[in-house]
């Protein structure tokens, strides 16, 4: 499985922190946001290579985080000591290659789809497409559950994935991928952005393609599919193909301006169980 990480955003609400400085290396606790996202997934043993898709500015930054992480192969996760009793456990984390998109403004700035495009073709190059898909994440966003849970859903499922939050907020779904869904996760329905959202199920930017699905992507473009939004493409694909949507077992922080990102700072007590087991239905609701 190839993991896509998308980072080529300019973070301008996160200015001046950001101005020349990526947002997925910003620190939460005592590790990057992408550290926490990577270090977690690794523990599933089935990614054998991270892309991490950057713009121009930032790639040397990336590219001196890589070279640090590719050093050190062998890692423990950090779990919530209050929250997650497990046993210590070492694990090999695959190669990471960053991956410059060429741009170098929030103006020029490809987006989201087309970066997962340009990562897609960069994987055929190498002739070196997976047989068992690619999981595609947003890298400035923390969870408080594993991403090991949507991957082995994937798995059972066998089609591309998506997963799902109820937002109460009207006026946050305005700003999100919304989705309709039947009593299977089959999802009927999805839209970004909507002006008048159908359902309350908001859709994070945690996807799941197949191989077969990811292939598709450049045909989404060509057919007018929305290319900043990452679940533009996927609100195209499930007009074509079976797609499901899990219901997240735990809270995202979404970290969009100074003033969430001091808040998770505060807040944030790290992955409560990185065992892909169901949490408790009283976990708390995540925000878009």
């Amino acid at each position: 499985m190839k993991l896509l990480i998308l980072a080529a955003g300019y973070a301008t609400r996160l200015y001046p922190l950001t101005e020349n400085f990526p947002k997925p290396l910003l620190k939460v606790g005592e590790k990057t946001i992408l550290d926490w996202l990577i270090d977690d997934i690794a523990t599933c043993g089935l990614v054998d290579e991270y892309i991490v898709i950057s713009n121009h500015r930032f790639a040397p930054h990336f590219q001196e985080w890589a070279e640090k992480k590719n050093s050190n192969s062998s890692f423990s996760p950090v779990r919530s000591a209050q929250r997650d009793a497990c046993p210590s456990k070492n694990y090999h984390l695959s190669p990471i290659t960053i991956l410059d998109d060429g741009t170098s403004t929030n103006e020029t700035r490809l987006g989201a789809v087309r970066d997962i495009e340009l990562a897609i073709q960069h994987v055929n190059a190498q002739g070196n497409a997976p047989s068992d898909g690619y999981l595609v994440i947003a890298g400035d966003n923390v969870l408080d559950f594993s991403l090991t849970h949507f991957i082995r859903y994937a798995q059972q499922k066998g089609t591309s994935c998506i997963m799902r939050f109820y937002e109460p907020s009207e006026q946050r779904l305005l700003k999100c991928g919304v989705v309709t869904v039947n009593d299977d996760d089959l999802v009927v329905n999805m839209t970004e952005k909507s002006p008048t959202p159908a359902t309350h199920w908001a859709c994070p930017p945690f996807y799941y393609y197949t191989t077969q699905d990811a292939q598709l992507v450049s045909e989404g473009i060509r057919q007018g599919c929305g290319i900043d939004a990452p679940g533009s493409y996927i609100a195209w694909l499930c007009t074509k193909v079976p797609v499901h949507a899990m219901e997240m077992p735990g809270r995202r922080y979404d970290i969009g301006n100074l003033q969430s990102y001091e808040e998770v700072q505060r807040t944030y007590k790290g992955i409560r169980n990185l065992s892909p087991q169901p949490c408790p239905p009283s976990a708390e609701p995540p925000q878009c």
